[in-house]
């Protein structure tokens, strides 16, 4: 198929944000983009964690055009520094989208990847992640309430691993397991953790043959951090459907 995009963008039917704070990473294009101009919409005050201080200001001022509320912020989530500079920001949060990532071996064998790129993956794509996730959890948990939506992949799958991308493969893995400690830690305590795999987007990571685009996939991460108390926790999901691990 192609473009999933439904109009209007987000879904109406989904649960309004009502002032509640979201922050997305790697928000200043692409699928972080869409996510973030959806919970916008949704009633969120939206927080773009971007690495470059000029880019996330770009697309918070692109929602404030629409009169959504949004501000912006400098993240790494590679970085210790950074992390611990926007803690304040991240223990704010009452929704955490960790979609921040990196693809740095795209056709690459395991046997030829170099460490250094492993290391790399795995710091941006799952340690990254895990620092945003320990920041704002504790405050959720105290709030009593809490949406973490962790983009993962189908290439992060044990049920589909195959070869080449080791170490986008195996970073995506590890943050699908992350994700399942953290929901487990966090289940009585009004805080869903989920993982998802958003399809194939027209990215710059997915590429201009990519079947969606990034409102169309940014879809389950929406439903996902707008939840209602009863819903699922532990999960992966694609279209909001649940995905084999």
């Amino acid at each position: 198929p192609g473009s999933l995009v439904s109009a209007p963008f987000p879904d109406p039917s989904l649960p309004r944000g009502d002032g509640r704070v979201a922050v997305v990473t790697g928000a200043n294009r692409g699928l972080g983009r869409a996510i973030a101009l959806g919970l916008a919409r949704l009633g969120h005050q939206v927080r773009v964690a971007a690495r470059n201080r000029d880019a996330a200001e770009a697309v918070a001022s692109a929602l404030r055009g629409e009169g959504l509320i949004a501000t912006a912020f400098v993240l790494d989530v590679s970085d210790d520094a950074s992390v611990s500079a926007a803690a304040p920001v991240l223990a704010s949060a009452d929704v955490i989208v960790n979609n921040a990532a990196i693809l740095p071996d795209q056709g690459v064998s395991a046997l030829e990847v170099p460490i250094d790129i492993v290391r790399r993956t795995l710091e941006v794509n799952t340690v990254g992640a895990i620092a945003v996730m320990q920041c704002a959890a504790p405050a959720m948990r105290a709030r009593g309430y809490g949406r973490i939506v962790n983009v993962s992949s189908d290439w992060g799958a044990l049920s589909l691993m195959a070869g080449h991308q080791l170490a986008y493969r195996v970073s995506k893995a590890a943050l699908n397991a992350a994700s399942r400690v953290f929901a487990d830690e966090l289940r009585a305590d009004g805080v869903l953790v989920n993982a998802m795999h958003p399809g194939w987007v027209r990215t710059e990571m997915g590429g201009a043959d990519a079947l969606l685009e990034p409102e169309a996939a940014a879809d389950t991460a929406l439903w996902l951090a707008t939840l209602p108390a009863d819903g699922p926790t532990n999960g992966f999901f694609h279209n909001r459907v649940p995905h084999a691990w």
